[in-house]
């Protein structure tokens, strides 16, 4: 088979690197050290080891998305993550059905988002990607190029169906222990406090954050707030995993090529 052939250093390629050597000096030359080990065996070249690469081939938000919408039509028992409600889809269109899970619409001039199923990145995209160059220099859409971005955000193992409204009063806040009090959205337990920017979630679904934090965490080396961190570990122990967050895991692994080790060391006990 024809070996792929490698993409010319160009000099915008250099300066960039340049710049990241200046910032994270060790980092960088570390990465290019891997990345020539890599090339020798076959790997990628050195650019596309860095922030900017070839992103066509790598798992995206996009296909992500498209590859969820096949698994949760394939499982439609399953339920919509912070509320609890039913879900269908016809083609790539979902629809949602309240009467069982209670929702109440918070703001009607969200009425639209709020009848509609969006890909929630349980850790936020600005956490995973405020440290990137491409970010810092033109926030989460100046990344669609970068492949290391592209990864992180098309990771299935952090997406979750969510009610649109639900996702976008989520925002990029922590999530937290605040309240006993629900009713922002009607019978859903799902509570925001904008002003401290935080969320508290249903007991049912904290363990599942948590070991996706703790994903996330471990796979690219995020930073996790000590405080944060506490908790995760905290809600991780006491809420176990259960057979659809097993069965999620052993399907995503198949379809991503790796797994949550955090959730399969607790299925297999």
């Amino acid at each position: 088979m024809a070996k792929k052939p490698q993409k010319p250093v160009t000099p915008q390629d250099l300066s960039r690197l340049w710049t990241q050597f200046q910032r994270r000096p060790l980092q960088t030359v570390a990465m290019i050290v891997f990345a020539l080990i890599a090339s020798f065996f076959g790997g990628k070249t050195i650019i596309e080891q860095s922030d900017k690469g070839d992103s066509r081939d790598v798992q995206t938000f996009a296909k992500a998305k498209t590859k969820l919408i096949k698994l949760y039509k394939e499982n439609p028992n399953i339920k919509e993550f912070y509320c609890g409600c039913d879900f269908t889809y016809e083609e790539r269109k979902s629809s949602l059905d309240f009467k069982k899970c209670g929702y109440q619409v918070r703001n009607q001039s969200n009425i639209a988002r709020a009848n509609r199923i969006e890909w929630e990145h349980v850790m936020p995209a600005h956490n995973f990607g405020k440290n990137l160059q491409c970010w810092q220099e033109g926030g989460r859409k100046n990344c669609q190029d970068y492949a290391k971005f592209n990864v992180m955000e098309g990771d299935m193992h952090n997406l979750q169906p969510a009610i649109g409204e639900v996702n976008g009063d989520r925002s990029n806040f922590r999530y937290s222990e605040f309240t006993k009090r629900f009713g922002q959205y009607g019978k859903c337990h799902f509570a925001v406090d904008p002003k401290k920017r935080q969320v508290q979630p249903r007991n049912e679904i904290k363990g599942v954050i948590a070991r996706t934090y703790l994903y996330m965490e471990a796979r690219y080396g995020i930073k996790v707030a000590e405080q944060e961190k506490k908790l995760m570990n905290e809600w991780n122990r006491a809420y176990p995993v259960d057979a659809w967050e097993c069965r999620r895991n052993e399907i995503i692994a198949k379809m991503q090529g790796n797994d949550n080790p955090f959730i399969t060391s607790q299925c297999k006990k």
